[in-house]
């Protein structure tokens, strides 16, 4: 980020006292939704200060190790241990300039037309149909030089994946990501250290600042302000960085126009529930939906080095959509199969087992390859406030879902074992008997055996690692007060000037990576609120 642009950003060691601000609009948020807005309202010549709760890193600074545990917790909201209240899945999202892009996998996918039509035939949703925003799906991938990635970025596991895929009749297209001049350093979920992974802190930040948006960092709203009804502005405190605590100065800022959260799928709706936002609908913190993913790993006798290159050059979406029967049965579908990438460390929390077992794995490490699912689940969860006024996110994987992630299973260890793995591991808790051994985990290694084994894993809480990377619903926008809890210009029903940009807003998970699809939203959003407030 160019020197001029750094000026603009206020960290935490630049603090000295409590502050006052007034400004045309606050955004609470600088990641995919809130970079769009900040530089579209920047851009309209609108005074915009972006208040971001992590930190700034950046790659000039060597702020970007490539560390696991470093950028774990640098990156990670709640460092990267959040869960939900059971323990069973890990609730991913980011916690610094940028937001979650600056940690995702790059992958970029437009919102389904499917999805759009459902959105407006289920919910009500208007001025949001796949038409209306091709316009800014244009514009995005040209921004984020998203393109379909080249051969050359696929690791031995990617070509692994295509061929068992296609050994197995399964269609594998080239995903498209948002990349320049990439590298091929394979720590892309430690944020890239050479600026070529295009997320919104080598993008649409630095346009905002450059439009004349200013961003606090280390700055964590603790709710929005309201005034006659109408959202005014926000209260907000210092953090310090290194110990993620209060520092003991606050922050209060006015808006003139617009207050804007964007604060990610899982803290938007917890923030407004603080923040005592009227909701006449009841739907607020409901309807949670994760996209939650397991993987399943294979053993080959070839190296296969996993962490090296990008994650998911190609892909099979041919199951996304869930079939089911003229009764309404769930059949089959509901996911996406990804070649799956994780780095030594991450690898050695997701193998089963502990002690000279797990010691056995992680020695095999450079020979195992991964294929992973996100599921486009059924149910939905819940958010709510516990007494300490932190969320708490519920979260069950039940009935059909429990199903898909079954179904997902089989299919990982048809593509293993087509690709040539000697042994499949399916990373559940049971202790079982194999070969003569007990084994903590189920292992395959024969096609014969994939239904019998796959009908026996344990997929309760805590016994296989779930990590939830995309968020939704949980202030879902609809057609009406009564069953949503945003209109269609993504503004909150009862609180005039109240703005949600983030994939809280999606009434359902959009079934794919959603980072293009919350770009393309706030667009709309940013827009609206231009034409309606000047």
């Amino acid at each position: 980020m160019r020197p001029e642009l750094v000026e603009r950003i206020l960290e935490f060691g630049a603090v000295t006292g409590s502050r006052n601000e007034e400004v045309d609009a606050v955004v609470v948020g600088s990641g995919c939704g809130g970079a769009v807005v900040a530089k579209e309202l920047a851009g309209a010549g609108w005074s915009v200060l972006v208040l971001e709760r992590g930190g700034l890193y950046l790659a000039e600074r060597g702020d970007f190790d490539q560390r696991e545990d470093d950028m774990m917790a640098k990156l990670g909201a709640g460092r990267g241990l959040d869960t939900t209240v059971d323990g069973g899945t890990a609730v991913l999202a980011g916690n610094n300039v940028g937001g979650a892009s600056v940690h995702y996998w790059a992958d970029s996918h437009r919102l389904p037309r499917d999805r759009c039509e459902l959105f407006a035939r289920e919910h009500g949703v208007q001025h949001r149909s796949y038409d209306e925003l091709v316009p800014w799906f244009e514009r995005i991938e040209r921004d984020l030089n998203i393109h379909e990635a080249p051969d050359e970025l696929r690791n031995r596991n990617n070509w692994l994946f295509l061929e068992g895929a296609q050994r197995i009749g399964l269609e594998v297209e080239r995903v498209r990501q948002a990349r320049k001049n990439c590298v091929r350093s394979g720590y892309c979920m430690q944020g890239c250290a050479y600026d070529a992974k295009q997320s919104q802190l080598v993008t649409y930040v630095p346009e905002a600042l450059a439009r004349g948006a200013r961003l606090f960092a280390d700055c964590e709203v603790e709710r929005v302000l309201v005034e006659g009804g109408r959202a005014v502005g926000a209260q907000a405190r210092f953090l310090d960085r290194r110990s993620c605590e209060p520092s003991g100065h606050t922050l209060t800022v006015k808006a003139k126009r617009a207050v804007v959260v964007a604060a990610g799928g899982f803290s938007t709706a917890p923030l407004l529930m603080a923040s005592g936002i009227a909701d006449r609908s009841g739907q607020l913190g409901k309807n949670l939906q994760m996209n939650p993913g397991m993987r399943t790993l294979g053993i080959f006798d070839e190296d296969v080095v996993q962490w090296r290159n990008i994650p998911a050059a190609v892909g099979c979406l041919q199951h996304r959509l869930a079939r089911y029967d003229e009764q309404g049965r769930y059949l089959e579908g509901g996911f996406l199969l990804y070649p799956d990438q994780l780095q030594p460390a991450s690898l050695a929390a997701c193998l089963p087992g502990y002690g000279e077992g797990h010691r056995a794995l992680m020695e095999l490490a450079p020979k195992i390859g991964a294929v992973t699912s996100w599921i486009d689940e059924r149910f939905a969860g819940t958010v709510t406030l516990g007494d300490d006024g932190l969320p708490l996110w519920d979260f069950p994987i039940v009935g059909e879902d429990a199903d898909k992630f079954r179904h997902a299973i089989t299919l990982h260890a048809r593509i293993l074992l087509a690709a040539g793995a000697r042994e499949v591991i399916v990373p559940d808790r049971t202790l079982r008997r194999v070969d003569g051994r007990w084994v903590v985990g189920a292992r395959i290694k024969d096609d014969r055996e994939i239904d019998a084994v796959v009908a026996q894993v344990d997929l309760s809480p805590g016994s296989i690692f779930y990590a939830a990377p995309h968020p939704a619903g949980a202030a879902r926008m609809g057609g009406s007060p009564d069953t949503s809890v945003l209109n269609s210009d993504g503004e909150v029903w009862s609180t005039p000037g109240l703005y949600v940009a983030d994939p809280s807003a999606f009434p359902t998970v959009v079934s794919v990576d959603p980072s293009e699809s919350i770009m393309a939203w706030s667009y709309v959003t940013a827009t609206r609120m231009l034409e309606k407030r000047g």
